[in-house]
């Protein structure tokens, strides 16, 4: 069964080599209970070690069933020692982490055995070494024997063809050892059983056959084993089963092992850890500050939107131009003179200002940014559009009684600034002041379409944020007030007590103080307005023709009941986190729905339908459009305007009698003398745009909200692309926030930059730590991997032991990183927010959180790699040896 057939074995230990074996030769019986018999440093061991396959011969063969072992690789030693031997030490040699239990399912594991499989025959085996009671226990909770006893448990549970036994009974009392020797006999029964003993009388005793070495050299044999007898017992079926270690076992043999040591454990992981919460730290504070970055870009560029308009011109250019940005031009260059010139702007301005005016094809780049491929969507947070629609808002109830119109703002015609001409003088300087701005005096606007960052920006105090295009918002400011200008544009105070004021205050009086006026939240929530459509303020003739009855007070009391009702949903107020907002106090809040319906439905009024149908003729005087041509008569359709005449009573009989000899000519001349034929001086254009006609296909301007000026940066390109791609639509837009801020997106970036410096090097000091802490762990954890060589374990699962060590420590770094981090960062956003008044500055998001734990995890797998493979490359019989 097993031979060995001249046998050297040699060590170098520097320049001297030393000879253990010197050509040993000897075979054994498939079944038979060897003891080896000399004196220390003969050669004992390493014989033992060489046929157990835990160290390599020099010189000769190891024969196993016939097969010769000479081309053995390092996984067939692997799985020789796993199938065909056991062993058991002096020293025991069990892993104290692990239960006795699992001590003897160890080999097991390596075999591939279900776990159910592997439970059953290590309970089987250990009752036949008598412990079936103990197999709970931890191996220092035991005494020699019973540690000796589950030695040979483990090595039996393969069922091997050799048991090895390196001096069993050398740390046990004289009773204990004549136990295991019985139970070695038991088991030379049917197996091969060799023992190397100090002990002549217990190798007398119990051995059926005693080899004696002296020098390297077999110098006594006492029941030799032919070469001839040899062959007839092999019958050449060697082929043991291939080994490997699963992922389980080694993640629970290292979480064992990483247990016993709790204390350790902790601080080794702490410590670890300790980088990853610097990491954590400037990531807290990177993402805070970014996050608060963020919300102001947001914010920022929500209220100064990239705007193209209808008609637009470069106001790059032209501030260029003010600022005399003409230093490249070496015509104008006298920086080298010792006098100043004059330089030439205005006429350049002022060419600008008239040449450069462009007229925008907003209906073709409309359709392009609403296209998903262009990417627009992509780098917006909002994209809106207005309309030349004007937004007709009444309040029937108002103050005085009356209808009063709350947009467009009545409020300076009502101040008694109606018309400058007739202004007196203090009243002219008064509205020259008060002029700047003054375009802004309606107060209502249309919001973004984005719901979350409204909410972002505004706190609701009462109601709900718009469902219908009927409901609207009012912004109220941070003192829960509302201005007397909001009020009175809103009709909730009297004009009248406005004027009267202005009239007071420019003959030179004070401003009388007014009643505070106090609301509750169910008052404003109950405010109610009307829209009335822009061409439903007309009213047709008889003669066809359209007047406009705005200034009726009667017909715009019937407009004003037949128009939409809108109601305030919500009171709203700028948000304390708010950085920026696109409403201001006292401004009411409509959505671009209830925009989009005033343009669709504006344009089936019959004033509207009436125009269109008649291109050519001004619905309001009933003549044509002049286009500024001369009018004549085959412009008119002088029939038609006969019997007109005639069923007026205008023409007598005398008169028909004296027309009906004129020619059509004739005819023209005579009654455009008398004041017919008045041309129209307005254009199509002019009365649709009066109207309020528009095209939701149309707009009048276009609004890209982005939420970051790198996005900012995005849709300025996309726009020049579109540019270049559509040379005669070319788009003419003005960057309000590139202008102003040009410079905000490099300092965001320098600051991610030098964050990134600093999580750099962090993550150096953090591998260079666990390399170091997984190598410690190597040289305490020495006698194990000799432990688990002896039974088969590859060079492979070795590393994957310490692998798996490497991820339960970066594991549990990474986790006690995010702890403390999350646990430190509530005082430090404390602190932060004491100083700049901005919360939770200082907030790990869950995302890194979970990144820096995969990152700690894969940090200690490549700290623990050179590690790893010092462990898997050690000597199995030097790291037996070691303590």
């Amino acid at each position: 069964m097993l031979q060995l057939k001249n046998i050297v074995k040699d060590y170098h230990t520097g320049d001297e080599v030393v000879q253990a074996l010197k050509g040993v030769s000897v075979n054994f019986r498939r079944n038979e209970f060897v003891s080896i018999l000399g004196q220390s440093g003969c050669g004992k061991t390493t014989l033992l070690n060489i046929v157990g396959g835990l160290d390599q011969y020099t010189s000769g063969d190891l024969v196993i069933n016939g097969k010769s072992t000479k081309d053995f690789k390092s996984r067939d030693w692997d799985s020789y020692r796993n199938n065909s031997v056991g062993f058991v030490f002096q020293s025991y040699n069990l892993i104290p982490h692990q239960s006795v239990l699992s001590n003897v399912e160890l080999a097991l594991t390596l075999s591939g055995v279900s776990k159910a499989e592997r439970r059953k025959r290590a309970k089987e085996v250990l009752e036949k070494v008598g412990l079936e009671n103990q197999i709970h226990k931890k191996p220092n909770q035991m005494s020699g024997g019973q540690m000796q006893r589950v030695a040979i448990a483990r090595a039996l549970i393969n069922d091997p063809d050799i048991l090895l036994a390196d001096e069993p009974t050398g740390a046990l009392d004289t009773e204990t050892s004549v136990q295991i020797m019985e139970l070695l006999k038991e088991i030379a029964k049917d197996k091969l059983v060799i023992m190397v003993t100090h002990n002549p009388e217990l190798a007398q005793q119990y051995s059926t056959r005693i080899v004696k070495l002296l020098d390297g050299n077999i110098i006594d044999d006492s029941n030799p084993f032919s070469d001839e007898d040899e062959a007839k017992e092999d019958d050449g079926s060697y082929e043991p089963r291939k080994t490997s270690m699963s992922m389980f076992t080694a993640f629970s043999l290292s979480l064992n092992n990483l247990m016993t040591k709790k204390g350790r454990t902790f601080l080794t992981a702490f410590a670890g850890s300790i980088g990853i919460i610097g990491i954590a730290l400037i990531l807290s504070l990177s993402s805070g500050f970014q996050k608060y970055i963020n919300d102001v870009q947001e914010e920022t560029l929500a209220t100064y939107p990239v705007q193209i308009t209808k008609k637009a011109m470069d106001y790059d250019e032209l501030l260029s131009k003010m600022v005399g940005n003409n230093e490249e031009d070496s015509d104008h260059n006298h920086a080298g003179e010792d006098k100043v010139y004059s330089g030439d702007i205005m006429g350049d301005m002022l060419v600008s200002m008239v040449s450069d005016v462009k007229e925008n094809d907003l209906e073709s780049f409309k359709n392009y940014i609403e296209d998903d491929a262009n990417g627009f969507t992509k780098y917006t947070s909002d994209i809106t559009y207005t309309y030349d629609t004007p937004l007709y808002v009444f309040n029937g109830n108002s103050a005085n009684g009356g209808v009063a119109q709350v947009n467009p703002s009545t409020t300076m015609t009502d101040m008694g600034f109606g018309g400058m001409a007739e202004a007196q003088e203090s009243t002219a300087d008064f509205m020259s002041a008060f002029s700047y701005g003054s375009s802004s005096m309606d107060m209502w606007t249309q919001m973004l379409d984005n719901d979350t960052l409204l909410k972002q920006q505004y706190d609701v105090l009462a109601g709900h944020w718009p469902e219908n295009k009927n409901e609207v918002v009012l912004v109220v400011d941070k003192n829960n007030e509302i201005s007397d200008f909001t009020l009175y544009t809103l009709g909730l105070r009297d004009s009248k007590e406005l004027s009267d004021m202005v009239s007071t205050i420019l003959a030179g009086g004070e401003a009388p103080e007014l009643e505070q006026m106090v609301f509750t939240y169910d008052d404003l929530l109950n405010l109610k307005f009307k829209v009335v459509l822009p061409g439903d303020l007309y009213k047709k003739n008889d003669d066809g023709t359209y007047t406009d009855m705005s200034s009726d007070a009667d017909f715009l009391k019937s407009a004003v009941a037949r128009g939409l009702e809108v109601k305030v949903s919500a009171v709203i107020r700028a948000s304390d986190k708010a950085y920026a907002t696109t409403m201001q106090p006292g401004y009411i809040g409509y959505t671009s729905e209830l925009a989009n319906y005033i343009v669709s439905e504006n344009e089936k009024t019959d004033v509207l339908k009436a125009q269109m149908d008649n291109p050519d003729t001004d619905i309001f005087t009933g003549m044509p459009f002049s286009d500024g041509k001369e009018l004549t008569a085959d412009d008119v359709d002088m029939d038609s305007v006969m019997q007109q005449l005639m069923a007026s009573g205008q023409v007598t009989e005398d008169m028909q009698a004296q027309m009906a000899s004129m020619t059509k000519d004739q005819l023209f001349d005579m009654l455009k003398g008398y004041g017919f034929f008045q041309e129209s001086t307005s254009t199509y254009e002019d009365n649709m745009s009066k109207l309020g006609y528009a095209e939701l296909a149309k707009p009048a301007s276009i609004n890209l909200y982005c939420a970051e000026f790198a996005d900012k940066d995005e849709i300025t390109k996309l726009i020049d692309k579109y540019n270049e791609d559509y040379p005669d639509k070319e788009i003419t837009y003005t960057d309000y926030i590139g202008i102003m801020l040009s410079s905000v997106t490099k300092i965001i970036n320098a600051i991610t930059y030098v964050l990134i410096a600093f999580v750099a090097i962090s993550l150096i000091v953090s591998s260079i730590m666990i390399g170091i802490i997984t190598y410690i762990s190597v040289l305490e954890r020495t006698k194990e991997i000799g432990i688990l060589r002896s039974i088969g374990a590859s060079k492979k699962d070795i590393s994957r032991v310490f692998n798996a060590e490497t991820f339960i420590i970066g594991l549990f770094s990474g986790l006690i990183g995010i702890g403390v981090t999350m646990l430190i960062n509530i005082p430090i956003s404390k602190v932060i927010e004491s100083y700049i008044n901005v919360a939770g500055v200082s907030a790990l998001p869950w995302r890194g959180g979970v990144m820096l734990v995969i990152i700690s995890v894969i940090l200690t797998l490549i700290g623990g790699l050179i590690p790893s493979r010092l462990a898997a490359k050690k000597d199995p019989v030097i790291a037996l040896r070691s303590e």
